[in-house]
């Protein structure tokens, strides 16, 4: 029966085959041995394993290579973070050889977003480690409401996900340190690219892009001043551990102090601009209880300035310390606002900054000034010749001119804030008469200022001598008069 079967090889046949199979492979076994020798002398250690995967693969050999899969999320979990670090992190990797990119803006963001379109590749390199980078996506169909359309029906969903090769011998170096090293590098390009939010908190919430301009180099401020205040922030956000080791909530509280139009306004945006945080703009007007106080705590992010402008004016306090009654949450309350500054809740979340700011320092409850509440307090003071300087530069772009000298005296004799100066810079875009009109309106200034001290000190001699003739006609001094007479 068997006999009967077409074309069936012999035995002898398949022996043959399979020993000429076998010296065959032998041999290219040989010969990798061989190129491996040659290529750890020769060819760049990049190119080594690339080659001796190729030719380990024609012979069987199981695959070097390691793969990682990174889901954008599982199973409608949050984002996960490693997928989006390394999807902030691979748009600086992008070689001109990529053919297929997707781009895209945000509403507020300085630049065009780029970032690979699936199937594409990007090739990395670290400690001499070469890994290969794939994003793929993938679509299911799943039944349900499909919420574009309007109608109950099968709706896409699309999966992201990141595909990381090496070789596996270099596993623990991937996860031990590439890995948190793409972290902390999307962490750093984030930051750079970081769009500030100004959120109003009251009532309610609403929030716009932090388009200020100020920054430390625009502010007319005293430098000395200046560079305190910059070095105290560049500590603050530096020092982690160092809160963490003593025991204290990782926070830092300033009073911005002074008369209106000094710069506390532009300051706070400065200091936004500079640590790149986000700001919190508090109306405790609009704040019905010590709750509402705590639930604003909770909800504002790491990394932020929480304000509270006019605190002086902000709330009279009538139930300061809610006693023991047991509404006592139902009120705004100043020990509710302490403890919203230094107590417990204080210590939710890291790198947080509080600011008040006042014009009228010595109106405020001592207990919100001591230092753990508000540890800096800095005096807005009003215009200084450096101030103006740096206002002049700012507004008509020059450094010097022949009338600074006769400026600069003026604004060291009259109480002028650098909100009144920079109104009178931008009346003109000519430089002489912009700082012509300057001149007339300090000199107004002076007049006022000399006027006001000639008829106060008019009125102190006349109250002077009012009290004098008082004291001569009390009873006191008409004896001591008539002792005199009679020694």
């Amino acid at each position: 029966m068997f006999s009967s079967l077409p074309n069936m090889p012999s035995t002898t046949s398949v022996l043959s085959t399979y020993t000429t199979f076998t010296a065959s492979a032998m041999l290219v076994r040989s010969v990798l041995n061989e190129v491996q020798s040659i290529t750890y002398q020769l060819i760049p250690k990049q190119l080594q394993e690339k080659i001796i995967s190729k030719l380990g693969g024609l012979i069987g050999c199981s695959s070097s290579q390691m793969t990682l899969y990174i889901d954008e999320s599982n199973n409608g979990q949050p984002i996960n973070q490693v997928f989006e670090a390394s999807e902030i992190y691979l748009r600086a990797k992008i070689s001109p050889s990529v053919e297929r990119l997707r781009v895209s803006k945000a509403p507020g963001q300085k630049h065009i977003c780029v970032t690979i379109n699936p199937g594409e590749q990007i090739v990395d390199t670290f400690q001499d480690i070469q890994l290969t980078w794939q994003l793929k996506c993938t679509k299911s169909q799943k039944t349900g409401p499909d919420y574009d359309s309007g109608n109950n029906d099968f709706f896409h969903s699309e999966r992201r996900s990141f595909e990381l090769s090496f070789h596996k011998k270099y596993r623990e170096i991937v996860l031990s340190s590439y890995l948190p090293y793409v972290l902390e590098r999307s962490k750093a390009m984030k930051e750079e690219n970081k769009v500030m939010k100004l959120h109003s908190y009251g009532g309610s919430c609403s929030s716009v892009n932090l388009d200020h301009p100020s920054t430390f180099d625009t502010l007319a401020m005293d430098p000395t001043l200046k560079k305190e205040v910059m070095d105290d922030l560049d500590r603050f956000v530096k020092r982690k551990d160092f809160y963490r080791r003593v025991g204290k909530a990782w926070k830092r509280g300033y009073l911005l102090y002074g008369p209106p139009g000094t710069g506390k306004s532009s300051l706070i945006a400065a200091m936004a601009n500079y640590l790149k945080f986000h700001i919190y703009d508090v109306e405790l007007t609009r704040l019905r209880s010590n709750s509402d106080l705590r639930n604003l705590l909770v909800s504002t992010a790491n990394r932020s300035i929480l304000v509270i402008e006019d605190i002086d004016c902000s709330t009279n306090f009538q139930n300061r310390q809610a006693g023991g009654n047991n509404d006592g949450n139902k009120r705004l309350t100043l020990s509710g606002l302490l403890n919203f500054i230094d107590g417990l809740w204080s210590s939710c979340g890291d790198e947080k900054i509080i600011i008040f700011t006042t014009n009228h320092k010595e109106e405020l409850d001592p207990a919100l000034l001591r230092p753990g509440r508000m540890d800096m307090h800095i005096h807005m003071s009003y215009c200084t010749p450096c101030g103006f300087k740096i206002l002049a530069s700012n507004y008509l772009g020059i450094k010097n001119h022949p009338m600074f000298t006769e400026i600069e005296k003026l604004v060291t004799e009259v109480e002028v804030t650098p909100a009144e100066i920079a109104e009178e810079l931008m009346r003109s875009e000519e430089t002489d008469k912009a700082l012509g009109g300057l001149v007339k309106f300090l000199n107004v200034k002076k007049t006022e200022h000399d006027k006001a001290n000639a008829e106060g000190e008019q009125e102190v001699g006349e109250i002077e001598k009012e009290v004098s003739e008082q004291a001569k006609d009390s009873p006191g001094n008409k004896v001591a008069e008539n002792k005199a007479r009679k020694n």
